[in-house]
């Protein structure tokens, strides 16, 4: 079952109610009259009464009083408060991969230096701008790098893919630059692509100056938790990213020598983890990203300037999984929007889910925002549900459309012919 799914319509006095397919829903329909005017049409809202064997009753705000009565069976789980450990933290946002919703934070949009988890945004562009299994000779560009590296040679061959992988689980600023003027010719063109990349993923706290994440006595890479998590949830779109920041170890053989190399990521022993990007220097202190998946909640946390990172993730971890469930809140099955024709056939193209906590169910207003389009083809785009958790908005999906079926439609004016005689 879904929250927030429509799925059908019953008559009452001529006029059209939409029923709900679950409990304690709010779902409103705008309609439009005409371009960026919209006509509230439908409110329903569903209330619960009671916790265990309850009724609920669907009621439509308007001249529509009459209640119509379900009967639904609901088992009422105690979920026990565990409060996450976050004292150390500077900022940090526990957040849901999928949905994008923020769950916990603390001065998630205070911008901060963000060193080596910078280099999250250099392998997704690297993934996304170049052949991955391209073979690279190493030039004299790596001899401006310091700190933590890989130690390649100059005139070393290595293919990209290695390179990544050096990256990021040796966090090696060689392999940054390496990868930087390779792509893209030089390290400064590389980074306009990272300051691009952030702007269009609506990281707007973030300037990217170098794709290392070294800072010097000027500047430094500067981003928010916030922002962080933003990048985190993009890149884990990619299974090539995905897999390059499971892995605990990696060998890499080039033309000179052979390495083996282990993940930095201590977090990847934990069972849950399935990624992630540790950071230091000594201004930026200690920055950490890390993913986890269990019970079909998909999570990232990021936390900056925070001397007891690792804790802090598991614990912020462990809260969640025993506070939040998934919940479907929307079916991608076929749905209409009554006495419109036009807007017959609608559809969302997968189911959506939520991380909610149980007594927040009671609280989610489905909001559906159509565009005025009479002459549509299959997959068009013509609306988008929001969903609100109160006034907050915590997700949205598209809304498509199914063109009629010419044939039927031809049958019909057939069949209206006929009738008239």
């Amino acid at each position: 079952m879904a929250l927030c799914q429509i799925v059908g319509v019953t008559q009452n006095n001529d006029k059209e109610i939409w029923i709900s397919e679950y409990y304690n829903t709010k779902i409103k329909i705008l309609l439009p009259l005409q371009e960026n005017i919209y006509q509230e049409k439908i409110i329903l809202i569903i209330t619960q009464k009671g916790l265990t064997t309850s009724f609920l009753s669907y009621t439509y705000l308007g001249d529509i009083v009459k209640k119509i009565i379900f009967i639904i069976l609901l088992l009422f789980i105690s979920i026990p408060n565990i409060k996450a450990s976050t004292d150390t933290a500077s900022s940090y946002v526990l957040m849901d991969l999928d949905s994008g919703r923020v769950l916990s934070e603390k001065n998630m949009h205070s911008q901060k230096l963000i060193a080596s988890i910078t280099k999250i945004m250099t392998c997704i562009i690297a993934i996304e701008n170049e052949d991955i299994n391209s073979l690279v000779t190493v030039d004299e560009s790596i001899n401006k790098s310091y700190g933590s590296g890989i130690y390649i040679s100059v005139g070393e061959q290595i293919k990209l893919i290695d390179l990544l992988y050096g990256l990021m689980l040796r966090s090696g600023n060689d392999a940054a630059i390496m990868i930087s003027t390779y792509v893209s010719k030089t390290e400064e063109n590389f980074v306009k692509l990272m300051n691009k990349k952030a702007n269009e993923i609506g990281m707007k706290n973030t300037c990217f100056y170098n794709s290392s994440g070294l800072d010097n006595n000027t500047r430094g890479n500067l981003s928010t938790a916030y922002d962080m998590a933003l990048i985190t949830r993009y890149a884990m779109q990619n299974e090539t990213y995905r897999k390059i920041v499971s892995t605990t170890k990696y060998t890499v053989k080039t033309n000179l020598k052979t390495y083996i190399w282990h993940n930095k990521n201590k977090l990847l022993s934990t069972d849950y983890i399935t990624g992630g990007k540790t950071g230091y220097t000594e201004k930026a202190k200690r920055t950490l990203v890390s993913t986890a998946s269990k019970d079909n909640l998909n999570l990232v946390v990021v936390t900056l300037k925070d001397s007891d990172d690792w804790n802090t993730h598991k614990s912020l971890y462990e809260n969640a999984f025993n506070t939040y469930k998934s919940y479907k809140v929307l079916n991608k099955k076929t749905f209409s929007v009554p006495k419109d024709n036009y807007y017959k056939n609608l559809y969302i193209k997968e189911d959506f889910y939520l991380l909610l906590k149980k007594e927040e169910t009671h609280h989610l207003i489905s909001h559906i925002k159509l565009e005025k389009k009479k002459n549509y083809q299959t997959g068009d785009i013509v609306g988008t549900n929001y969903i609100y958790l109160d006034d907050t908005l915590v997700g949205k999906v598209n809304i498509y459309a199914k063109s009629p079926q010419k044939s039927n439609h031809f049958i019909n004016k057939i069949k209206n012919i006929f009738k008239r005689k």
